[in-house]
């Protein structure tokens, strides 16, 4: 019986452009936009300057360029950089069915393997499709997902990332599979790297997953084997990790054919993908009743015991790093009271001592509401409840943040997106020509021609 990761690979390997519906191709190229913005927000950040000094050191084959400083290397480390890039600001997509991803982390591993291999535009959104239609069905895969039990998400994207590169560098389905095999038998990410006070590997854990595949991939390609039921098979996964219960055959449903990527959100807040509803309606009491911080006495945020718990323990009201604070549920609700919005900025070593900021936590409870917590992940509802100095009360509920598919992006609001993500690193007339290059991604002959647009 054929093993799972091989009709994985025999789908990345026999994925046509022709098969793709137009409107899944639209959407990959929205989703490649936004995570080139998100990018580009992040280069002057003081830890993606050490990863850029870090990947300059390692040296590589010039084959690849990475974002925002043209600065070429070998494929593996570049899609390391780019990805790390890309997740930096906790900006870039979101799905959570049972388990949450970012199948935007991947992106970067597409854009390197093909630039690495002389791939075109419609190529490379072959891999870029490949990344969506199988990371966001891994999610669909574990009840309850991984990371309710102590595992981290990239624990998926290792299975993921082989397929993505491995398309691009044309290996038969042999060398696929044991790519898989290769990757997906030793990068398994504990769930630690976003609990309590966070550090730089929670935004590294996904791109380290990312870039483990293209180094399995290079390996398979020189004839390296890997552990061909590395899912299903004795001591792989389903047994190891044997906390959960495994729904394998949602890997496989609908795959060619049923393309998820149109149900994958967007984010309209560079935080983790929970504060979004709580965020959401935060900003519409403060803008229907034009409070000010000064109005407010008391703020309730009602959400699930994941909200109230791993995003709302001590160390997350009192966040020191921007790391901390953009999964702290308390700081962001402070910092859209205080400022109207979370924006990139809200995270800045500056606003991370704001007075104003500081005040609000400590007029802020959450607490994990049943109700709501039984219709999670179909429905990620929040409440707030603001009281006031005066003794009003005033509540608002959200199921549906801006960029989910029930409350999308329009491709005006993506453009404006990456534009405000782009300023002061891209002028406006090479902001144009990203976009324009973008929304015609399929005409790219090569790679690196559109790399070129997203250096400094």
């Amino acid at each position: 019986m054929s093993s799972i990761s091989r009709k994985m690979a025999k789908f990345a390997a026999n994925l046509q452009y022709a098969d793709i519906p137009s409107e899944a191709i639209h959407e990959a190229k929205r989703f490649l936009l936004d995570s080139m913005g998100c990018a580009l927000a992040a280069v002057n950040n003081e830890d993606m300057q050490a990863m850029y000094r870090f990947t300059e050191k390692l040296g590589g084959t010039p084959e690849a360029t990475v974002i925002g400083t043209g600065h070429k290397t070998n494929a593996p480390n570049a899609a390391l950089m780019n990805c790390l890039l890309i997740r930096a600001l906790d900006y870039n997509d979101i799905y959570w069915e049972q388990d949450p991803s970012h199948p935007s982390d991947i992106i970067g591993v597409a854009l390197g393997a093909a630039e690495a291999n002389g791939k075109d535009g419609r190529a490379a959104l072959i891999a870029i499709m490949i990344a969506y239609e199988l990371e966001m069905r891994w999610c669909h895969a574990a009840e309850p997902g991984v990371r309710e039990v102590g595992w981290h998400h990239a624990t998926l994207t290792q299975f993921v990332s082989p397929l993505v590169a491995g398309r691009m560098y044309d290996l038969d389905i042999d060398q696929l599979v044991a790519a898989v095999g290769i990757s997906g038998s030793s990068h398994f990410t504990l769930g630690g790297v976003v609990a309590g006070h966070l550090t730089n590997m929670k935004n590294t854990a996904d791109p380290l997953a990312s870039q483990a595949g293209l180094f399995a991939v290079l390996m398979a390609r020189e004839g390296y084997s890997g552990p061909v039921e590395v899912i299903e098979g004795k001591e792989g996964l389903v047994e190891v990790l044997n906390n959960v219960t495994w729904h394998p055959e949602e890997l496989l449903k609908g795959l060619g054919e049923d393309f998820l990527i149109t149900r994958c959100s967007y984010k309209a807040f560079p935080t983790e993908a929970l504060t979004h509803q709580p965020i959401s309606a935060a900003l519409k009491i403060r803008q229907e009743h034009n409070l000010l911080p000064d109005d407010i006495a008391e703020v309730l945020v009602e959400t699930t015991v994941r909200g109230a718990d791993i995003l709302s323990d001590p160390s997350k009201y009192k966040p020191k790093t921007r790391e901390t604070a953009d999964h702290s549920l308390p700081y962001v609700i402070a910092a859209a009271l205080a400022d109207g919005n979370v924006l990139p900025s809200s995270f800045s070593d500056e606003k991370l001592k704001d007075s104003v900021i500081w005040d609000l936590l400590g007029k802020i409870k959450v607490v994990a509401d049943p109700e709501i917590d039984a219709m999670f992940p179909k429905v990620k509802r929040a409440r707030v409840t603001i009281t006031t100095t005066s003794g009003e009360k005033h509540t608002a509920q959200t199921d549906f943040a801006k960029g989910a598919p029930e409350n999308t992006l329009t491709d005006e609001e993506i453009e404006a997106k990456f534009r405000a993500n782009a300023n002061g690193v891209l002028n406006p007339a090479q902001q144009d020509q990203a976009i324009e290059a973008t929304w015609n991604f399929e005409n790219i002959s090569h790679i690196d021609e559109y790399m070129e647009l997203f250096n400094i």
